[in-house]
């Protein structure tokens, strides 16, 4: 196809880049016309109207009009849409688009290199979770030898139908986002073991093992157990043929849609001392206790013993954990302090509650000192057709033991609940049980528990003040 050159009589446009050295024609050096469109352009010439513009692989082009004159010099793009017909305006504009050279590549060019890229993205973001998720990449450090030796001794690990979970499969939630996120946050695995080094030995590893095991919970329980369900799912199980204990559990767990790993806690790896939490606080709590406290309203952080007077050594009662006094003098270590409760006027009045009508206990009377009680109000309980009385009494104790709030008790008793409510079962909201059913609850689930007396009774008074019909109503 020859070069174009302009009608005679025409004088050309300012010369492209290409052919800058022709002063009487415009040849540009990749401009080629076909012969339809320079048809169109002579008939453009006849009706005294622009008449064309250089549109295919030139970098510079002219406007000519039938006198001759330069009227403008154009951009490729917008030529090559002067002469569309109707008929078929819409794909040549589109495909105009997709072929116009766009700086140096067409779009075409553009869109195929973006979507190869984007699929290699694509392969290399799975791949790289495929093999970061592995069991060899996951072991590769030392400090993970002793959790995958209890792995291997584990049913997910070898069992009867020959069915292996790996790391990732409970490690990871099964959703994309929340890999990535879980991925992200690994980071500061890798800075914990390369920078810090605070699991680097068997004996830090342990002494971390149950700060790290809560925080997988965490996650596990966040992403309401996604490994877990993956396999497991309360619609496929046959309970005919679990044991009768198992299937009444899971039936249980089934109907208020509890999470896997609220109660299936260490079936891959060694459950850590649950009780090294909770009374690592217990000690930080006996150390605030420790330093006698100035303000006026005070709570008991143990069991403390109460006095008639400064100097007697004659015990007349017993103030239980977290229950409030009102302190009204002081005298060296010793505290004169007024305790306020409830109770029942068809018992001997021995003992105080925290609200009328439940078995709450705040204080144990000797009979010598309940009858020196203050009547404050009254009140008659309908369901049980009972008085119960307000009432005060003034008595001394200790200056040790004594918190001037008490929500860290409760937080100290909420961590004891949880880390020893779930080695069997998901722990029930605290707020499921009224006051007095905690009492029978509680007493079942110690012959399974090892704490001690002062443990239980800390723990019945956070459950019982947090009970379905107590002031607190499960928040604190």
């Amino acid at each position: 196809m020859p070069l174009y050159e302009p009608p005679e009589g025409l004088k050309p446009a300012l010369p492209c880049s290409r052919c800058s050295s022709l002063k009487d024609k415009c040849i540009p050096a990749l401009l080629r016309l076909g012969t339809k469109t320079l048809a169109l352009a002579e008939h453009t010439i006849k009706r005294q109207q622009p008449l064309f513009y250089s549109y295919f692989f030139t970098f510079e082009y002219a406007l000519f009009t039938a006198n001759g004159r330069v009227v403008h010099n154009l951009r490729i793009e917008c030529s090559y849409r002067k002469f569309l017909n109707a008929g078929t305006h819409t794909m040549k504009k589109l495909w105009a688009f997709l072929t116009t050279p766009t700086g140096r590549y067409s779009v075409i060019t553009l869109l195929l290199v973006g979507a190869i890229g984007m699929a290699s993205l694509i392969w290399t973001g799975h791949k790289s979770l495929e093999l970061t998720g592995s069991v060899e990449f996951c072991t590769s450090c030392h400090t993970m030898e002793p959790v995958y030796k209890e792995y291997k001794q584990s049913v997910h690990f070898s069992n009867a139908a020959g069915v292996q979970a790996i790391c990732s499969d409970c490690h990871m939630p099964q959703d994309m986002t929340g890999q990535i996120l879980r991925k992200i946050g690994a980071s500061n695995d890798l800075y914990q073991h390369f920078v810090t080094k605070s699991i680097d030995t068997p004996e830090q590893f342990e002494e971390k093992r149950l700060h790290l095991a809560k925080r997988v919970w965490a996650r596990m329980e966040a992403n309401d157990s996604s490994g877990c369900r993956k396999c497991h799912s309360y619609e496929a199980m046959d309970h005919s043929k679990q044991s009768v204990a198992a299937a009444k559990q899971m039936k249980e767990a089934a109907a208020t849609n509890q999470t896997c790993v609220s109660c299936h806690k260490g079936v891959a790896h060694q459950l850590p001392d649950m009780s090294s939490g909770y009374r690592k606080t217990w000690a930080a709590l006996e150390k605030m206790g420790a330093k006698p406290p100035s303000e006026e309203h005070l709570f008991s952080l143990t069991e403390i013993k109460l006095f008639a007077d400064a100097r007697s050594q004659q015990e007349v009662g017993k103030l239980l954990p977290a229950t409030e006094v009102k302190v009204l003098e002081r005298q060296g270590d010793m505290l004169n302090v007024d305790v306020t409760g409830w109770r029942d006027t068809s018992g001997r009045g021995r003992v105080l509650t925290a609200e009328a009508g439940k078995r709450i206990f705040s204080a144990a009377l000797r009979t010598s000192q309940a009858e020196k009680v203050k009547v404050l109000d009254s009140t008659k309980i309908e369901e049980t057709g009972k008085t119960w009385e307000k009432v005060s009494t003034n008595v001394w104790i200790r200056n040790e033991n004594l918190l001037t709030d008490v929500n860290p008790i409760w937080d100290y008793t909420e961590e004891l609940y949880k880390s020893t409510c779930t080695q069997c079962h998901g722990a029930p909201d605290i707020n499921h049980f009224s006051s007095t059913e905690w009492i029978a609850q509680l007493k079942g689930m110690m012959s399974f528990a090892d704490l001690s007396k002062r443990e239980e009774r800390t723990l019945l008074k956070y459950l019982q003040n947090h009970g379905s019909d107590s002031a607190a109503g499960g928040a604190h």
